[in-house]
């Protein structure tokens, strides 16, 4: 899909910039995770069970973890990986909130966030 520019009234097509990495935009997002996204950062490469989550966030609006997974191409078994992730979280929920207090400072009770 081209992406547009407004200037003066004028629509001018924008050039984009292919990653090379996944890395690259892994890095890109999670320093802009609060412009892009309204979320909070927490982790990167965040280790929980046979799991290794790309990012993980924070969404104080709906207070729940958000996580992100990066992909370069294209794949199918990424809504199997979501289940999975899913899954994982809701079975290892203090984990998630000490990763969250770790890396942030602040508190999270484990009453506070529903977590999906």
């Amino acid at each position: 899909m081209q992406l547009f520019k407004n200037e003066n009234g004028e629509l001018l097509p924008i050039e984009r910039d292919a990653f090379k990495l996944e890395k690259d935009i892994q890095s890109l997002v999670e320093a802009n995770m609060d412009t892009i996204f309204g979320l909070e950062f927490v982790s990167s490469e965040f280790s929980i069970t046979e799991f290794r989550l790309d990012s993980l966030a924070y969404d104080e609006q709906n207070n729940s973890f958000v996580i992100i997974e990066y992909k370069k191409g294209s794949s199918y078994s990424v809504v199997d990986q979501g289940y999975s992730y899913l899954s994982t979280m809701l079975n290892n929920k203090a984990d998630f909130i000490l990763e969250y207090n770790e890396k942030t400072g602040k508190t999270l009770r484990s009453e506070s966030p529903p977590v999906c």
